[in-house]
């Protein structure tokens, strides 16, 4: 598989004088990293959901502060619930689309579990004002948009590319856990690591990572949660766990995506498609009977991968939106 490689600039002859004599083949994808992060378009705060820049990328309070707009708004519609708090205690929030009643069939979408893809989190943020504020008079949709928020805040305040939490477990050498390494489904199988210091580290156990654990308990706690979506970048893949049966959804839901800007997706299962990931979100969420559980790899294959540019992320939710409004039709329409 390609790797990325984020080089200082003092070091970058050495680099391709290594890459050369050793015969690997490069290319360049970015040439200014620094300058590329300087270029997010400018944000201002916003005293309303109409007026809050959607073609931005945001701090975790400006997101935070559209939630609770969102919610003043649309008092009978949404709500949004603290399911936990993250090792730094911040809290874990739930935008809740609710149709009346108890117990009603759900799907549940979450963004940013890996704090560096920020293009999650924004359209995110785009999907609650889409979504959220939509009549649905048979299924709840609950969005998690922030579900790592410690890693989030820490890509802002010290380290844009940092991918998993920010716990500190005894023994560990390093910071932090992969947060899609954590469940308890094949934990510390073939792709994950046992080491603290690798982006993959799976955890000292299960659920060790409030911010798995939160997720964990509400699903069990529902009950009734039908369709599971968890939503990554980059590589532009729709995926489903391992054992999976296939079913058309997977399918229209690519063709409903690329309709829009003729962006191309892949589908298949996560460890043909892409890589052996053990103690991942959606194997865990299949295993507990969501028929309907999938990983999105959203924009795009590389140019500029967790870089992409402000101007790109109302596209990509647009054509995302296409293709979860084919999974929750499915799932609504195919009760179990």
């Amino acid at each position: 598989h390609p790797v990325d490689l984020r080089v200082p600039f003092p070091s970058l002859q050495g680099v391709k004088k290594f890459l050369d004599f050793h015969n690997f083949s490069y290319s360049i994808m970015i040439e200014d990293v620094q300058k590329a992060e300087m270029l997010r378009s400018s944000r201002h705060r916003s005293l309303d959901t109409a007026t809050f820049n959607y073609e931005a990328y945001h701090t975790i309070d400006e997101i935070y502060n559209f939630m609770d707009m969102l919610v003043a708004e649309n008092p009978n519609l949404v709500s949004k619930l603290e399911i936990g708090r993250s090792t730094e205690n911040r809290p874990l929030y739930v935008g809740g689309k609710c149709t009346g009643g108890t117990n009603r069939p759900a799907i549940w979408i979450d963004t940013g579990i890996h704090s560096r893809e920020w293009v999650t989190q924004a359209s995110g943020v785009w999907f609650a004002k889409k979504v959220l504020t939509q009549p649905s008079r048979t299924m709840d949709i609950l969005l998690e948009i922030v579900t790592n928020p410690d890693g989030f805040a820490y890509t802002h305040s010290t380290n844009r590319m940092w991918r998993k939490t920010r716990s500190k477990h005894a023994g560990a050498i390093c910071v932090g856990v992969d947060p899609n390494r954590n469940w308890d489904a094949g934990f510390g199988d073939a792709g994950a690591s046992s080491s603290s210091c690798s982006e993959t580290y799976h955890g000292p156990y299960p659920n060790s990572e409030p911010e798995v654990k939160s997720i964990v308990d509400f699903v069990k706690s529902h009950g009734n949660i039908k369709a599971f979506v968890s939503i990554h970048s980059y590589s532009q893949l729709l995926l489903y766990p391992y054992g999976y049966t296939e079913t058309p959804v997977s399918a229209k839901a690519v063709a409903a995506l690329s309709s829009l800007y003729g962006t191309k997706f892949t589908y298949g299962s996560i460890i043909t498609t892409i890589y052996r990931a053990s103690g991942s979100t959606v194997d865990w969420t299949y295993n507990q009977g969501i028929k309907y559980s999938f990983t999105f790899e959203l924009r795009d294959t590389g140019r500029y991968g967790f870089l992409l540019p402000a101007t790109q992320i109302v596209p990509t939710a647009q054509e995302t939106w296409l293709a979860l409004k084919v999974i929750m039709e499915h799932a609504r329409d195919n009760m179990y």
